[in-house]
């Protein structure tokens, strides 16, 4: 009979990230059998992520986090893990130390406190470093069931995806893990309508934040942010697509078509989000005059390694429409990319261009569903936009 002693076994299994600061960033994964074979979900409030590379290797278990090139890599002994949360594309590749128990399902405290303060709302956010400097606007919106706590922050370059944790007496801890952000919030009232927090991030990431609770709280609209300088009113690149072919706006493919040209990176959640929403819109839509390019800003300045981290999102995400290699991720090389764009902010940037080739919109970043009633919010927007471009003779 198989030992189960060095496997995955099905069920609840609660992760702790061990942050630098002291601090833990918990998140639960849950393992199943399909087909035979053991795979990972990733949960964050509503959200599940597919985790299904999974391989032994000597005594260790590696665990490929879903299109991101990032990996958990475990020792499994029973019902515990112990090893190492590995992020191979930032500039230098770090790991961050975690510890999981099977069996276990609250993200953080058992049997917290009763809660003895309101989160519940829409907050007016100011983010920092530790020093209060390189301060910016957030919109944070928490739904509160008792200790339960969901919600999100949004900025004007994105959101911060799913967020999901709990009160405990008068504290707020929300947790995420996507397989690429590791994030943890944490916040205690400063008055009837004010908090103050922390926010840690991976390995040793840390920014405080200063909220007021306003109902109105807004941030500048996302079609206000990027748009074309003076004396552009059409964009034009030419850039290599994932078989090192030569592709450009001007070609016989995309004349006379609807074009939405979607600034992104395998690496980035908030792509992956909007990606999630693009690829089916084009698989409805695209026998009626649209075309989608995806211009990938990736981590690597090597074309093979970038056109490999592309290949794996368009396979795992089912993407139909054209990727090309554009360039590395640095926001400042992007706006270098596209010179008729005033800047570049944030990865997505998404840009629509009607019929005639004139660039009609935009929008910087992405509100994804984790955000509510704002994606729901872009969904109505562009539903709205592309039914009249693609109206157009």
């Amino acid at each position: 009979m198989t030992s189960t002693k060095n496997t995955i076994q099905p069920g609840t299994w609660r992760v702790s990230l061990q942050h630098a600061e002291g601090k833990e960033i918990p998140f639960i994964m849950e393992a199943e059998e399909q087909n035979g074979k053991t795979v990972l979900y990733l949960v964050n409030g509503e959200e599940r992520i597919l985790v299904d590379d999974i391989e032994q290797q000597g005594d260790s278990v590696k665990i490929g986090l879903h299109i991101f090139d990032a990996d958990l890599i475990a020792k499994v002994d029973g019902g515990k893990m112990a090893g190492r949360f590995v992020k191979n594309d930032t500039a230098t590749p770090y790991a961050v130390p975690f510890t999981a128990e099977h069996g276990r399902e609250n993200r953080f405290a058992a049997n917290p406190a009763p809660a003895a303060y309101d989160f519940d709302g829409k907050w007016e956010v100011v983010f920092s470093d530790k020093e209060g400097n390189n301060s910016y606007k957030a919109v944070g919106v928490f739904e509160q069931q008792e200790n339960h706590v969901t919600g999100t922050f949004l900025t004007e370059t994105g959101d911060y995806r799913y967020l999901e944790g709990q009160v405990d007496g008068s504290e707020l801890k929300l947790s995420t893990f996507d397989g690429n952000h590791a994030y943890l919030f944490t916040a205690t009232p400063t008055g009837d309508n004010t908090l103050s927090g922390g926010f840690y991030a991976g390995m040793n990431g840390y920014e405080q934040w200063a909220a007021k609770r306003n109902p109105h709280a807004e941030l500048a609209s996302a079609d206000s942010l990027t748009f074309l300088k003076p004396g552009f009113e059409t964009l034009s690149f030419t850039f290599p697509n994932l078989e090192g072919e030569q592709v450009s706006l001007s070609d016989d493919k995309y004349k006379g078509k609807v074009v939405v040209v979607q600034l992104l990176g395998s690496w980035c959640p908030n792509c992956m989000d909007e990606t999630n929403f693009l690829a089916p819109y084009y698989d409805k839509n695209k026998d009626r005059g649209l075309e989608i390019i995806g211009l990938g800003f990736e981590r690597s300045p090597e074309f093979d390694k970038a056109a490999a981290r592309l290949q794996k999102m368009k396979d795992r995400m089912d993407v139909n429409y054209d990727l090309l290699v554009a360039g590395i991720s640095d926001k400042e090389a992007a706006a270098k990319a596209l010179p008729a764009l005033n800047h570049v902010l944030s990865f997505p940037t998404t840009i629509f261009i009607g019929r005639d080739g004139k660039v009609r919109k935009v929008h910087t970043g992405f509100s994804g569903p984790g955000t509510g009633k704002y994606y729901e919010e872009f969904v109505a927007d562009f539903n709205k936009i592309m039914e009249e471009l693609l109206a157009e003779k």
